[in-house]
């Protein structure tokens, strides 16, 4: 149940962090109290998650692939660009959340 909440707490969290765009600084109500609701609800779930799983990895987990997919979704839906260093990067982030569930 610890991985369906922290599954849960990542998806909360990117639509957070998307929605953040929406709200052009606050600026726009609806998207912002979309946003504080996401991520309340995403850190009740991370909390959730690490009763059953390692503190350090369900963070590291929960950043790193919030941060891969927020990534995928500025390059594929707001037409970021995208290079070589980003792709780097990337790999490096999953490298360091896999070696984390494997240690």
């Amino acid at each position: 149940m610890g991985w369906v909440f922290l599954i849960l707490a990542i998806v909360l969290e990117v639509t957070g962090t998307i929605t953040m765009k929406f709200s052009h600084g606050f600026t726009r109500l609806l998207p912002t109290l979309v946003m504080f609701v996401m991520y309340g609800l995403s850190l009740t779930a991370l909390t959730f998650a690490v009763k059953r799983i390692d503190l350090s990895l369900s963070y590291a987990i929960w950043a790193g692939v919030g941060t891969a997919l927020v990534t995928a979704a500025g390059i594929l839906w707001f037409q970021e660009p995208l290079n070589t260093s980003k792709l780097v990067s990337l790999a490096l982030i999953i490298a360091g959340v896999v070696g984390l569930k494997l240690a």
